[in-house]
């Protein structure tokens, strides 16, 4: 089992960085969630050496990558990425993230993600998370909607995904909304900006 050095903890999950050592897990995870996957997520490879790149990117002060755990066991139920992060006057990121086969339904995300928006606002100092999703994946449109994020606007062909640029609704939160204002002092305010 990989380090549980935890960044933050909810009642039934905690969220740490994502590790080389996640590999195997991960690769089973997806190959078991491919159908759950399907058209919403990219399809990862997962060979040593291209998960090692994917893990990589995350050493860049441009994206943080976090997996999602049960804090009983410390089973990978998720992933979350915050990509594309941009300080000075801006502050912000975008959001992604992905939930597997085998837990989905059960509100692991939906706390998982509060949590790393949470550790994002309170610790990184970002004041907004942007998260783009594809208008027919319901699932993600609901966690967004639960965790306090408003509609912003549709992106056509934003991203291309399984085989084709696709469409996507914008959906955004900032610090004040989710009550961790200390973003609200502007730039290099709170966290370690």
């Amino acid at each position: 089992m990989p380090d549980q050095s935890f960044l933050v903890r909810g009642p039934r999950v905690a969220v740490r960085r994502l590790s080389s050592r996640d590999r195997e897990e991960i690769a089973v995870l997806d190959r078991e969630s491919a159908e759950l996957h399907h058209p919403w997520v990219p399809a990862r490879e997962t060979t040593e050496e291209a998960f090692r790149a994917y893990v990589a990117k995350f050493d860049r002060p441009t994206h943080e990558g976090f997996v999602v755990c049960l804090r009983d066991s410390g089973a990978i139920v998720g992933g979350v990425n915050i990509n594309n992060i941009v300080r000075g006057g801006i502050q912000s990121g975008a959001l992604g993230y992905v939930a597997y086969a085998s837990t989905a339904g059960r509100g692991y995300m939906t706390e998982g993600v509060r949590l790393v928006v949470e550790y994002a606002f309170a610790e990184l100092g970002l004041h907004r998370l942007e998260a783009n999703v594809q208008p027919g994946n319901a699932s993600s449109v609901r966690l967004v909607e639960r965790l306090g994020f408003r509609r912003e606007g549709y992106s056509p062909r934003f991203q291309y995904v399984d085989g084709a640029w696709r469409d996507h609704e914008r959906w955004a939160v900032t610090a004040e909304m989710t009550g961790y204002a200390a973003g609200a002092s502007g730039p290099g305010g709170g966290g370690s900006g």
